[in-house]
C-alpha cells in the first residue's frame, strides 16, 4: 500500500487517481501507524514552506517521515513535498525542512534572469544526469513534465538525477537511496508523469 501524506497541503485527488490508474494501491492519510505500516509514502504540497512544514511538525508527520526513511523505506516528495526534503529553504525567511537530503530551497528569479516569468509554470523536457534510477524505468531522456514552481533546489548536485532548463539547469528530480523528490508534478504530466508513478510504485523496487 501506498500512503499518501495528507497534512493539509497538497492536490491529494488527482494524485490518489493518477496511482489508482496505474494499479497502485493507496490511500490518502494523516494517520501515522497508517503511514508506518504502507510499503511506501508519498509526501504532496503545494503552498509555502514554512507554513507545509509546521503543519508536519504540529501533526509530528516529519518525525514519522524521517523514521521510515532511515529504515530504508522508499518515500518520494513532489512539488513542494520535494523541497521538504531538503535540509532547508529560504522562502520568507530561513526554515529547516526534514534534512533527508542535503541542499536548500532557493528563488528561481536568482538564476534565470528577469526576462523569464516566476512562478515557472509549464511543460519542459527532462535532461537526465542519471539513466539508472528506478523512477526513470518507462520513460526516456527528453520526455515532458508539468511544473508549477517559484523555488528550486540547490547545492544538491550529488543527488540530482534530472534537469529542466527555465534560463537555466534546475532541479527537476533527486534521488538520495530510498528517498526520492519530483520537482515537477507528475500527477499533471501525462502518461510521462503516469510511467514515473508506475516504477516508484512497482512492488519489490
Amino acid at each position: 500500500m501506498i500512503a499518501i501524506i495528507d497534512y493539509g497541503v497538497g492536490n491529494l485527488f488527482s494524485l490518489k487517481s493518477s496511482l489508482a490508474y496505474v494499479g497502485a494501491d493507496a490511500c490518502v492519510t494523516g494517520d501515522s501507524e497508517k503511514i508506518k505500516t504502507a510499503d511506501k509514502i508519498i509526501l504532496p504540497g503545494v503552498g509555502a514552506f514554512g507554513d507545509a512544514v509546521k503543519k508536519l511538525k504540529d501533526a509530528r508527520l516529519d518525525e514519522v517521515i524521517v523514521s521510515e526513511a532511515k529504515k530504508g523505506k522508499p518515500i518520494m516528495g513532489i512539488c513542494l513535498g520535494m523541497q521538504i526534503l531538503f535540509d532547508k529553504s529560504f522562502e520568507y525567511g530561513e526554515y529547516s525542512g526534514l534534512g533527508l537530503i542535503k541542499g536548500e530551497i532557493r528563488p528561481i528569479s536568482d538564476v534565470i534572469g528577469e526576462n523569464l516569468k516566476v512562478p515557472h509554470i509549464g511543460w519542459n523536457s527532462l535532461k537526465f544526469t542519471d539513466k539508472k534510477s528506478k523512477i526513470f524505468k518507462y520513460i526516456n531522456d527528453g520526455d515532458f513534465v508539468y511544473f508549477v514552481h517559484s523555488y528550486y533546489a540547490s547545492n544538491c548536485v550529488e543527488s540530482v538525477i534530472a534537469n529542466a532548463e527555465y534560463g537555466a539547469n534546475l532541479t527537476a528530480a533527486v534521488q538520495c537511496g530510498n528517498v526520492y523528490g519530483c520537482q515537477f508534478h507528475p500527477e499533471k504530466s501525462g502518461n510521462t508523469g503516469l510511467n514515473i508513478l508506475r516504477a516508484f510504485c512497482e512492488k519489490g523496487e
